[in-house]
């Protein structure tokens, strides 16, 4: 009853898996999806998908960043208007020269910085400085506007608006300061300047061939406290404190002025500093000077007068008492 073996190749032998007998057709023992590794064209084609992704997330990336810079940019604007605005109201400002009246130290058309700083902190304009200031009333009454489009104007209202460009509005005025508060300024015809009595060598920064003030003398006056008497560098061209003494006296509030000009920034050819001429540094011209000497004098007498008073009074006594 017993079977007897299986013969070799009958149903019942067992098969190799995955390796096609002579029989199979190509490709019967491999599962599906599977590939060969050396295949070429498969290396190739995985190349190319990689290839493409990456190229995908690196136009994405790019399109991130524009569209970030163009949310960041009214930011960035809104900052640096803001800075500018800042260092307009509270640092400098840059003005433009409108006339002749301060040649040759200043030019038609130069532009001015000026240092709005130090007032801020209760400086006061300086005798020999160049100084900005509003129209004290009148002085610039005759001045006539310039005729520019409305777009023009309205480009000039923003740019001065945040101090890139002088305001065609405001009336102001450029000056050297000659005396301030206490002092008494005078000149007659023919002769200098002068301040406290002393005259002021004014040759280095005058208008060559003008005189001090021929034109138009003046004086003694006393500039009040608070106040300063200004004068244009071309002195027959400018209608500065002489011609306005029916206000105030010719001197101007020092609440009127906006500053110091400090530098001559355009055009370039022309950048210089706008120092204190040496005259104006000379012993003796501050009126607090003069009456120096005389108080020191008093200040040191005094406890020599207490001192020898008391000793008569002692004197008198000792000899009450013998």
């Amino acid at each position: 009853m017993g079977g007897a073996p299986a013969a070799p190749g009958s149903p019942e032998s067992p098969v190799s898996l995955g390796k096609p007998g002579p029989s199979d057709p190509p490709g019967a023992g491999d599962s599906p999806g599977s590939s060969d590794p050396a295949d070429p064209s498969d290396a190739e084609g995985r190349k190319e998908r990689e290839g493409d992704k990456d190229g995908q997330d690196k136009d994405r990336d790019k399109s991130k960043a524009q569209r970030s810079f163009w949310r960041e940019l009214p930011i960035l604007v809104g900052i640096a208007l803001l800075l500018a605005l800042l260092i307009k109201t509270f640092l400098v400002q840059a003005f433009s020269i409108p006339s002749d009246s301060m040649q040759n130290t200043l030019q038609r058309g130069d532009r001015v910085l000026v240092d709005k700083l130090t007032p801020w902190f209760g400086a006061e304009p300086e005798r020999g400085e160049v100084v900005v200031f509003h129209d004290p009333g009148g002085w610039l009454g005759e001045t006539q506007q310039s005729d520019s489009g409305p777009l023009a104007r309205g480009v000039q209202r923003v740019l001065s608006f945040i101090g890139l460009m002088p305001s065609a509005e405001e009336k102001d005025l450029i000056k050297r300061v000659i005396a301030v508060g206490g002092d008494t300024v005078e000149c007659q015809k023919g002769g200098p300047v002068k301040v406290n009595g002393k005259a002021l060598n004014e040759k280095k920064y005058i208008f060559p061939g003008n005189t001090p003030c021929d034109d138009k003398p003046f004086g003694p006056i006393k500039v009040p406290k608070g106040r300063i008497w200004v004068m244009g560098d071309h002195r027959q061209d400018s209608l500065d404190s002489r011609y306005h003494q029916n206000l105030d006296n010719g001197t101007v509030s020092v609440d009127k002025v906006v500053g110091r000009a400090i530098v001559v920034a355009w055009p370039i050819d022309r950048w210089s500093t706008l120092s204190v001429p040496s005259t104006f540094d000379q012993r003796g011209l501050s009126a607090a000077a003069a009456v120096a000497p005389s108080a020191l004098g008093l200040a040191g007498a005094a406890p020599i007068v207490l001192w020898r008073r008391r000793r008569l009074v002692r004197k008198e006594r000792e000899a009450t008492t013998a």
